[in-house]
């Protein structure tokens, strides 16, 4: 007797794709069971024509939480994640105040179990690159650390505390002392004097003109920034995890850096499938930093994905409310950054393996058991005996169609990208330890996520 067998589907398991039955008990995988072979259980879910995978981990996810409402809550952010397949979500440090501080952290931490409906970790900044802030931030469990290269956005000081490192003596001191720790420090890679001096030639560029955006933040910067930290990370030794890269220049880079520390990289379904054409047709609203780039830089991403120089494929989930967009929309200079992702990234990767650009074996690596191994989470990220019952259902025959209406995420008038969007493969159901969070039926829930921290967490 098992509590839910999930019966009769094609399993995506570590060996490969297999026909048969996976059985749940007690919120873990109890085993697989061969075609034709009686089970016993308390939930018999009906799987034929589907697939099994084990739920996608987002680590890259901005909600915001308890500080902006008016772009989603807890519930409804962690919520949406679930429609989208996600079962762990990490939540960036960006907010009003930043999580910079053990007491930070544990303010978010609370806020977030009250009302997540998927599992949880945090990142935190260093507010002082000292030894004694960096080792209390690490014994509140956060998942990792997080910092940019960049300085403070004017009016956001706050929210950016611990997070700006535009020196590149402060960011080796980071790299330096996180590396004692023992836990990844993400960096927002692009460089401030790149950036400032691109910034002041776009002021003489039309601002309502998508193309401004990408003057203002050019690849270099990127390249040039992911240079200099895998040029430092060579002495400091962090576990260092560069975020959304976009570009073939920041391919490059990582190419030729390969092997000399312990380094991986992302990149987000939008710079996957989207160009700075999409950003024209769309506005305002697709505006992201860094932003999309040219089709070169898109096919680079993919050949990217392919032989390993990226690990990591995630959202970069950041919404607004339509009017604060729209207070905006003729300028890409002052336009707020950000698209809301959590519910097409796996419609998305399902859509490019159907095109045969990814197998399904590389949809679960990318989006669930990288993750799960660059951070410390081994209870999790792939179908095996012994894991947390975090599953996702899907029909790689149906269609996904995207409309305003159809998202979940507080910010899915916001979503243009994606709005109009017919993805080949469906999420058809999501189980966080074995209990359904999501199968269309369900619009709300109670909390049941939890905080993870990562194996040998202070």
């Amino acid at each position: 007797m098992v509590d839910l067998a999930i019966s009769g589907g094609t399993l995506v398991t570590p060996l490969g794709e297999q026909p048969g039955t996976l059985l749940v008990t007690g919120g873990r995988i109890a085993g697989i069971a061969q075609p034709g072979e009686t089970v016993t259980a308390t939930t018999v879910v009906d799987a034929i024509g589907k697939h099994i995978l084990p739920g996608l981990i987002d680590i890259h996810c901005h909600i915001r939480a308890p500080a902006y409402p008016q772009r989603g809550t807890v519930a409804s952010e962690t919520l949406a994640c679930a429609a989208g397949g996600i079962t762990t979500v990490f939540e960036m440090p960006i907010t009003n105040p930043c999580c910079n501080t053990p007491e930070q952290v544990a303010l978010r931490r609370d806020h977030f179990a009250q009302s997540a409906q998927i599992d949880f970790g945090l990142y935190a900044a260093p507010l002082t690159l000292t030894e004694k802030a960096v080792d209390a931030l690490a014994a509140t469990g956060i998942i990792a650390f997080k910092i940019f290269t960049t300085p403070s956005p004017a009016g956001r000081e706050v929210e950016f505390a611990g997070l700006a490192w535009p020196d590149e003596a402060d960011q080796f001191r980071a790299l330096q002392l996180i590396a004692r720790t023992g836990l990844p420090v993400v960096v927002h890679a692009e460089s401030a004097q790149i950036l400032s001096a691109a910034a002041q030639a776009a002021r003489n560029m039309d601002p309502a003109d998508a193309c401004t955006h990408g003057a203002a933040r050019p690849a270099l910067a990127e390249a040039l920034a992911v240079a200099k930290l895998l040029t430092m990370n060579i002495s400091a030794g962090a576990r260092l995890h560069i975020a959304h890269v976009t570009s073939a220049a920041t391919i490059t880079i990582l190419r030729s850096f390969k092997d000399t520390s312990d380094f991986t990289a992302e990149t987000c379904p939008h710079y996957l499938r989207y160009t700075e054409q999409d950003v024209k047709r769309v506005g305002v609203a697709a505006k992201i930093n860094p932003p999309l780039r040219g089709p070169q830089d898109r096919d680079a991403l993919w050949e990217a994905l392919v032989d390993g120089t990226l690990q990591h494929i995630t959202t970069d989930h950041a919404g607004f409310s339509q009017a604060e967009k729209s207070a905006h929309a003729d300028n890409f200079l002052t336009a707020p950054p950000g698209h809301p992702g959590t519910e097409c990234m796996l419609p998305s990767l399902l859509d490019a393996a159907a095109a045969g650009k990814l197998t399904l074996a590389q949809v679960v690596n990318l989006g669930s058991t990288n993750a799960a191994a660059r951070f410390g989470l081994g209870d999790r990220g792939q179908l095996t005996v012994g894991a947390k019952a975090d599953l996702v259902m899907i029909d790689r025959t149906a269609e996904t169609r995207v409309t305003p209406d159809s998202l979940l995420s507080t910010a899915g008038p916001v979503a243009r990208l994606s709005h109009g969007e017919v993805f080949q493969g469906k999420v058809l159901q999501t189980w966080l330890s074995g209990q359904t969070v999501w199968d269309h039926s369900i619009q709300s829930r109670a909390p049941s996520g939890q905080f993870v921290t990562p194996e040998g967490s202070r």
